[in-house]
Formats: C-alpha cells, sequence, structure tokens
C-alpha cells in the first residue's frame, strides 16, 4: 500500500512484513500505523550487523516526524490558507454548549506554519439528530479532529463541520491521561483503566 506523506495518529501506514517501525510508529493487527501526527519518512536500515558483517537486505523503516520538523526551508513557511470543502486537522482548544474552537493544524497534507481558529457548532457535528448533539459528549480540549471547511467564516474563525462518517475525532486521550482507541462512532476507550468516553468519532482509515 501506498503511505502518505502526512500521517495522523492511528493511521496505518505499510504492511509490517513489508516494512520496519520506525520513530512516531507503531505496529498493530500487521500493520505499522503512525503513533503522532507529522510527515511519513521511508529511510533504509543499517546493512551492516554490529559483528561488522552484512546481513541480508533488511525491510525498510517508516518513521512520522514531529509536524515542527517540517519548517526547514523558507519554502516550508508559506502558509496555506483553509478553503471551502478543504479537510483539515485540528485540535479542540475549549468548548462551550454551542460550539467547539479548534486550531486548525494541517489543511489538506500541508502542515500550517501558523495556526488558523475554527469553529464546530453544534448544529455542524453530525448530519443526523441535529437537535440531540451535545458538545461536551462530541469533543474535549486536547482531542485531535478531521473536519471540513464549509464557510470561511467571519474574520477570526473558519467554519468546520464534522457531519460525516470520516469526519470526527481522530485522537483523544482520556481524564487519566491515556492514549484511547475508538471502539464505536460515538465511544472511545482507555487502554489502561478500560474506561469508555463519548465522542464524534472519525471512521478510522
Amino acid at each position: 500500500m501506498a503511505y502518505p506523506s502526512i500521517a495522523i495518529p492511528g493511521q496505518p501506514l505499510g504492511l509490517s512484513s513489508q516494512y520496519a517501525s520506525g520513530p512516531g510508529t507503531h505496529v498493530q493487527n500487521a500493520h505499522i500505523c503512525a503513533s503522532i501526527l507529522g510527515p511519513v519518512v521511508e529511510y533504509a536500515q543499517d546493512t551492516k550487523a554490529s559483528s561488522g558483517k552484512t546481513r541480508d537486505s533488511p525491510p525498510p523503516v517508516l518513521s512520522v516526524q514531529r509536524s515542527a520538523q517540517l519548517v526547514s526551508n523558507d519554502a516550508a513557511l508559506t502558509n496555506v490558507l483553509p478553503e471551502v470543502d478543504a479537510v483539515v486537522l485540528a485540535r479542540v482548544t475549549r468548548i462551550n454548549p454551542r460550539q467547539a474552537t479548534v486550531a486548525i493544524l494541517v489543511v489538506g497534507e500541508t502542515v500550517c506554519s501558523d495556526e488558523f481558529q475554527g469553529l464546530i457548532r453544534v448544529q455542524d457535528v453530525r448530519a443526523t439528530e441535529k437537535d440531540k448533539v451535545k458538545i461536551f459528549s462530541s469533543f474535549r480540549p486536547g482531542d485531535i479532529v478531521r473536519a471540513q471547511v464549509i464557510s470561511l467564516g467571519d474574520q477570526s474563525n473558519y467554519y468546520l463541520s464534522t457531519a460525516g462518517n470520516h469526519l470526527g475525532v481522530v485522537m483523544a486521550t482520556s481524564d487519566g491521561g491515556n492514549t484511547m482507541y475508538p471502539i464505536s462512532w460515538k465511544e472511545f476507550k482507555d487502554p489502561v483503566t478500560g474506561v469508555t468516553e463519548s465522542r464524534k468519532v472519525a471512521k478510522p482509515f
């Protein structure tokens, strides 16, 4: 499988039979998966063992760099602006009963050099039963969300939507500080404590 140029936590990158797991990745169900947000890098393993003997050709290593490492030259500093219909990754910064405020980190596959502020209003969380949506059951501060830009909004905010199966929370940390995994379209589970927490979950890749 072809791996993406930018990975989000939990995203499969390749088969563990074809690649070795490097920094920023882990192995799950025979797949190399991203553990952090950032660009995917492939490199060859050292073909010499500690004894100095050449080993059989080992599989290449897949790793994920932290997104801050992208800004390595002047070209990388050119910021990309979110546009209507663009899919973005954002971090939830605060919530209230009417909306979640987020900081947009990635537009498409381009990591932003500056953060843009966006809003996910309660009516834009999901496509059905909008009158039953509760922001506090959908998002928590610190969550990483995949969303779609639906309006350029006002001068300070982009309006975003998670009303799609592929949109919603892609990474969440439990109250106990552990990275959780999705178990349904509306719940994440803490692998350490076993406690579940409500979220508007994005369908995994």
